[in-house]
């Protein structure tokens, strides 16, 4: 157990050096776009002891200054911000112990972005946050109805986290999958609780699930040569993609552009895709991109858990399912 927890330490670590390299402005959630662009490195971590969250203390970064929050109320507006209030209690619950896993797992590790506080508002780098005055502006007349539902998923979970080896995880999360969640050792290291499980959302549940990106040939190849200085195109378009490879969960892993390989990441970053499920085509003398999903898709599915959800799953067998080998506490 203990070169267990040390081999997860040192991945952990490599992926603050790793992640801001292959994700495109990391996780995505439902509500904004693109969270947990990086883990911050390892530094001593202390078993979990669960704490009420009026008891939990941690610094966030506003505008470029450092304050102190209360868990029990910062953590409302989290969850506000990060997934719809229209979603099913049981999901909203779900979203709830995996953002305050998220803050606790930032507390205990210094991020290099922002190292005078735990976590900030930049949903591009930690957790997006909304206030009272911007939810207001949001839900209108229905902000007292909506804060409710909100505070109840956060009250009723109050204080659990989950762990691994009784610290508390990087609990990774995203909008949609397309039929499977990935694997962590496919983008930054072999952890035993982000792997690829089965996820149940389709283009049925899910706004804008599919979606294309048409780009010129001219655009494609000047965007590739940007990156790869070394790729060669010829004059006949139609034999500038070659193989792609596909990951486990149905992701482009590589592909081959122009002679060169490029991975999937990269590709989504490059010409701004909402994940790496992608197919590429040319046709009509352009490049077609059909994307399926959102997000980096580690971790839970946040349309995934909906449906679950939906399906009589409470939040406890929704955190099971989509971060196996960790406990609640």
């Amino acid at each position: 157990m203990i070169k267990q927890i040390i081999w997860v330490s040192i991945l952990l670590a490599m992926s603050a050096i790793i992640m801001p390299m292959l994700f495109h402005n990391g996780n995505t959630g439902t509500k904004k776009a693109e969270i947990q662009s990086q883990a911050p490195p390892e530094t001593s971590v202390k078993s979990y002891v669960k704490t009420p969250d009026t008891k939990i203390g941690f610094t966030v970064l506003e505008n470029g200054q450092a304050k102190q929050e209360k868990m029990s109320d910062y953590l409302p507006g989290v969850l506000a911000a990060e997934m719809p209030v229209t979603f099913s209690g049981e999901a909203l619950k779900a979203q709830a112990v995996a953002a305050r896993t998220y803050i606790l797992y930032c507390t205990a590790h210094v991020n290099p972005k922002h190292p005078q506080a735990n976590i900030c508002t930049d949903p591009g780098c930690c957790l997006a946050h909304s206030g009272e005055t911007e939810l207001r502006g949001e839900w209108g007349d229905k902000y007292d109805e909506n804060i409710a539902v909100i505070r109840k998923a956060v009250s009723d979970t109050d204080g659990e986290i989950l762990t691994y080896a009784e610290n508390p995880i990087l609990a990774s999360f995203h909008s949609s999958s397309a039929g499977k969640t990935e694997a962590g050792k496919e983008l930054w290291g072999d952890v035993p609780y982000l792997v690829s499980v089965d996820s149940p959302e389709t283009a049925n549940d899910v706004p804008d699930y599919v979606t294309t990106v048409e780009v010129s040939k001219d655009n494609f190849r000047e965007t590739i040569k940007s990156y790869k200085p070394e790729a060669a195109f010829s004059d006949d378009a139609s034999g500038w993609v070659g193989k792609s490879e596909m990951d486990g969960s149905g992701r482009v892993k590589s592909v081959t552009v122009g002679g060169t390989e490029l991975s999937g990441t990269e590709m989504r970053k490059l010409f701004s895709l909402r994940s790496t499920a992608f197919r590429l085509e040319y046709k009509d003398k352009r490049f077609l991109f059909t994307v399926t999903g959102y997000g980096h898709g580690l971790g839970m599915s946040q349309y995934g858990a909906n449906v679950m959800a939906k399906d009589g799953f409470d939040y406890k067998e929704i955190l099971s399912h989509y971060y196996p080998e960790t406990e609640l506490s």
